[in-house]
Order: C-alpha cells, then structure tokens, then sequence
C-alpha cells in the first residue's frame, strides 16, 4: 500500500512539480535537491510505500528520522519537489507511481519529470535540454521555448515510468530530457535542466553558480581516475612482459 501524507498548513494552487528521484547520472536528484536547498523549501509531505527498503534518513544537525521519500514546497513560488534517497528500481514501483499520478491529478498538480539519456559526453560539454509531453503540457513547453527531442531513444528509471502512466491516463506532464554520462554524477547536466527547463517552465529564478563548481569538481576526479586506471594498465602490461621474457 502507498499513503501520500502532507501538511494542512501549507497553501499551494495548482503548483508545479519537480521529480527528482534518482536516474541516469543522477541529474534529475542533483537538480531536485539544488533547487530544495536555494529556495529554502519545507518539508510538505511524505511518501509511505510498503515496497520501500527498510532504510532510515538522517540529516546533518537534526535528530528527526525520515522518510526516505519526501516532498517538498517553496509556497511563495508555487512550486513543489518530490526528492528520494533510495532508486525507484529498489522499490516495488507499480503501486508509487499508480498512486502518485492519481495524487497529482486530484490536486491540480502540473509534474516535470526529469531524466537523463544515457551518453557518453566529453567534460565541458555543455548539454542540451529537450521536452516532451502527455495531455495539453506541450503547450508549456513552447511558451519556454524547450525544444523537441532530435534522437529517438527511450526513457529509463522513474522519469521513464511516470510519465507512461501519465499517458495512459491522459494527464498532462512534462518531461525533460539531458543526455547525462551514466558513469559519473552529472551536476552540469543538473545545471542545464534548471535554466533551460525547470526555471522557464515553473517561473522561479534559480542561482546555479554552485553546480559550475560541483562540475568543475567532477571533471577532475574523472581525469584523476583515468590517470590511475592508464598507470595501471601500463604497470600490468609491464609485469606481464617482464614475466614472459625473463
């Protein structure tokens, strides 16, 4: 069974929503609690699911125990995000997102799933951001000028999921799309979902110098593991030889 439990004493209208559970790349999560921690969001609600692990959430000066999934609201900037701890595939998945799209829709709530396409892409590249819809939430994306995908593929993990139910049941929903490496977390793909996708779409400004840095940051532990990983192929060719030959 999944419950749904938010607060009374927080007024939202017909708000939009950002999904941030965790997918390719993690661009979707690092977006999701980016935007949680600049706006200063609340805790709105919580998601009790009995395919959940068994798995408690802590945070950094609060003795509180949390839910592993969570909602958030910023009220002044109508806006809400839904952020997880744990991967949907770790969780009996039918059932949260069955609930969850009927949430929405009884509650007038608009979601914008985010996902990663799963692709290589060299450090510094900047990725671009795509939009798709289901229901009449295309017209969205051509009011913030988000363009069409210019790739076939498919939509994995819970953005992938979601959104389907949302078509199956004729809601309206968005769904952006950044091709993000699936080796490494992505925060410059995070970055790009919010200036070019979620800050347009919800009308809320969003400083994301932070991530430049976290990518930057990325971006030399990417290189650093290759040195280590060529120094060692190097070092085990060495050996090798130097067995064969002696």
């Amino acid at each position: 069974m999944v419950e749904i439990r938010t607060r009374d004493d927080v007024e939202l209208e017909a708000p939009v929503l950002v999904e941030g559970l965790p997918g390719v790349g993690l661009a979707g999560k690092i977006a999701a609690d980016h935007l949680i921690e600049e706006l200063e969001m609340v805790e709105y609600g919580e998601i009790v699911n009995e395919g959940l692990p068994p798995v408690t959430v802590f945070e950094d000066d609060d003795r509180g125990v949390k839910s592993p999934i969570r909602l958030f609201a910023a009220p002044d900037a109508n806006l809400l995000v839904l952020q997880s701890a744990v991967p949907i595939e770790a969780m009996e998945a039918t059932p949260l997102v069955e609930t969850f799209t009927e949430w929405i829709a009884d509650h007038g709530v608009t979601p914008v799933y985010l996902a990663g396409v799963a692709e290589e892409r060299e450090p510094g590249v900047v990725p671009d951001v795509y939009g798709i819809a289901t229901g009449d939430a295309g017209a969205r994306l051509d009011e913030a000028e988000i363009p069409p995908p210019h790739l076939t593929g498919m939509i994995q993990g819970p953005g992938g999921a979601f959104l389907n139910e949302a078509k199956e049941r004729e809601i309206d929903a968005v769904g952006l799309l950044v091709e993000s490496d699936p080796r490494f977390p992505d925060p410059q793909g995070a970055r790009q979902l919010i200036d070019e996708g979620i800050a347009p779409l919800a009308g809320v400004d969003v400083d994301t110098s932070r991530l430049d840095e976290e990518a930057e940051e990325i971006v030399d532990q990417r290189e650093e593991l290759m040195a280590q990983l060529q120094r060692a192929a190097e070092e085990g060719q060495q050996v090798s030889t130097r067995g064969m030959f002696q």
